[in-house]
């Protein structure tokens, strides 16, 4: 998982950067090297307005190339099917974040993202906290 390892460091580093999607569109792919970075000169070289690319299209395409189909169909299929069992709410918490990576489409927006969560708590705890309204 060497890709998606090197994807999370940089965005963590962008993000304490403060950069916006423009910004790290434009830094971010100056991290690469090797064969990720000729794939990416190739990439805005036959993209019709590379200056169009967003962060997310750069993220999927990365992604799409470098982690196998596989990998990426087989941790679709574990956050899918996520859920609290025995682990503490934090360790959850953690699995989600971890897997839902490769499931943007579940929890592109802040609703997703809360029903996908709920979804997976024990019963009681979900049943509990379904009554409540989270602004994120």
């Amino acid at each position: 998982m060497d890709a998606e390892d090197w994807l999370r460091a940089v965005e963590q580093k962008l993000d304490v950067a403060q950069c916006n999607d423009q910004e790290k569109v434009l830094y971010g792919p100056h991290q690469l090297r090797g064969d990720a970075q000729q794939w990416w000169e190739s990439y805005r070289l036959a993209h019709n307005n590379p200056n169009t690319i967003t962060w997310q299209e750069f993220t999927e395409r990365f992604k799409a190339h470098h982690v196998p189909a596989g990998v990426m169909a087989l941790k679709k299929e574990e956050f899918l099917a996520l859920t609290q069992g025995a682990m503490s709410v934090s360790e959850y918490r953690d699995k989600f974040l971890q897997l839902s990576r490769y499931c943007s489409e579940e929890v592109n927006t802040d609703p997703k993202k809360q029903y996908r969560f709920l979804k997976g708590l024990i019963d009681p705890l979900r049943y509990h906290l379904m009554n409540h309204t989270f602004p994120n």
